[in-house]
């Protein structure tokens, strides 16, 4: 197998960074990214196509779990389940300690199941509502609910943590399960700094608050769908039951749609959950091209020399790789596969178990998986009609949620290996 030079991974994440920037499709800038890098790093055309197309199967089974996660998601989001979860746990906090339910509400659907960016989309009309009554800054409330969102998504079935349990063939649960106490920590400092911004920046028009539809489910119906997929998932460390994602995340939809009274939906569920699923199996098969070209590549060489020359312990290249990565794509999704499928090999041989792995690249994958050139950094800003120059300015502080989740997950799984 060619090996490509350290330079042709370099071009191959700089062309692809460049053409995401322009506007260009993330897949089709990682297609192309990759293949300008194999040609500049020594491949010719035909080895470099092949490096791809290897890259891009060895994604595939991810591929096939994340459109199965269809199903949940389109049943949670289209159904009013997701508002009625976020809208439940706002009550029950109550107005006074508006930015910890932001912060939790928008943890728990992304724990469940529901994109980041869908997430903080699904509770911003509460969240403008909260904050106009509040007299809350749009950048606190933003910043609640992605610090927020973050913590979830370490700790969730998203397509993330799928990708990092296929890589290291680990069960989907234990990566989720890895995430837990790094997004505790997530939310503790998530709350100390949104308190901060409560003054800072733009405030909420009473033009910008819409009123919530009071056609949705009851709470208990509404959680039976996220509830049925992780106790479907838990059977194998609970029962050495076995039940794969591509098996319990569907049904977990299929039933919580049968709950609410929705059967009849069910297919329209499964058509809008799978259109919001194809972009991201797109993105990840042009993901998987690029990992193929940088896998193959002598950057991995290069940075477990610059650690053993540094004198640090070889277990820090898969934190590193994930916050790399992170930057590289501006999304958790594709920089967990791409540190995931680069270094994975590497990893293992060098000691660090395939868990450890994989919880160290998924908490640095959120470090900087908000970076202007990602549709996350443009979709909640959206979300609270906040300009792109006050969106800047949290960059920061999300960094900051995503550094700590990382720092607690590397002491855990690398300092002192508990597990």
């Amino acid at each position: 197998m060619i090996t490509v030079t350290t330079l042709g991974a370099i071009v191959a994440l700089a062309v692809a960074i460049i053409l995401i920037l322009k506007k260009v499709p993330p897949a089709y800038g990682m297609i192309v990214g990759a293949l300008i890098g194999g040609l500049v790093g020594g491949a010719d055309l035909t080895q470099t196509v092949k490096l791809m197309i290897d890259g891009a199967q060895g994604i595939t089974t991810a591929v096939m779990r994340i459109l199965a996660a269809g199903m949940l998601a389109g049943v949670l989001i289209e159904s009013g389940a997701a508002n009625t979860i976020a809208e439940t746990i706002v009550k029950k906090l109550g107005e006074t300690r508006a930015l910890m339910a932001l912060i939790l509400a928008t943890m728990i659907l992304t724990t469940a199941g529901v994109f980041i960016d869908v997430a903080v989309i699904t509770v911003s009309p509460i969240a403008l509502a909260l904050a106009k009554r509040g007299n809350l800054s749009k950048m606190a409330t933003l910043f609640a609910m992605i610090g927020g969102g973050k913590a979830g998504n370490i700790m969730s079935p998203n397509p993330n943590a799928i990708a990092a349990s296929d890589t290291f063939h680990l069960p989907l649960t234990s990566v989720m399960t890895a995430g837990i106490i790094p997004a505790i920590f997530g939310v503790i400092l998530t709350y100390f700094l949104a308190n901060l911004l409560i003054k800072k920046g733009s405030k909420v028009e009473s033009y910008e608050v819409t009123e919530m539809s009071d056609d949705l489910p009851k709470f208990l119906p509404a959680i039976v769908a996220p509830l049925t997929a992780i106790i479907l998932l838990t059977l194998r460390p609970i029962a050495g039951i076995q039940v794969d994602p591509l098996i319990a995340l569907p049904v977990g939809g299929i039933l919580g749609a049968i709950c609410m009274g929705k059967a009849r939906s069910i297919n329209q569920f499964a058509v809008i959950g799978l259109g919001k699923m194809a972009p991201v199996a797109i993105m990840l098969l042009g993901t998987g091209a690029l990992a193929g070209v940088i896998a193959n590549s002598s950057l991995k060489d290069v940075l477990i020399e610059n650690l053993t020359i540094s004198g640090l312990p070889s277990y820090l290249l898969a934190p590193i790789s994930g916050i790399l990565m992170s930057l590289a794509t501006a999304s958790t999704t594709a920089g967990t596969v791409v540190a995931s499928q680069v270094f994975s090999g590497t990893l293992l041989e060098l000691g660090v178990s395939g868990l450890a792995s994989a919880a160290m690249i998924h908490a640095g994958a959120t470090v900087l998986d908000h970076m202007p050139h990602g549709s996350f950094f443009h979709a909640t800003g959206g979300s609270m009609n906040m300009d792109i120059r006050e969106r800047l300015k949290l960059i920061p502080y999300e960094t900051a949620v995503g550094l700590i989740m990382t720092v607690i997950s590397t002491l855990i799984f690398g300092v002192f290996n508990i597990f």
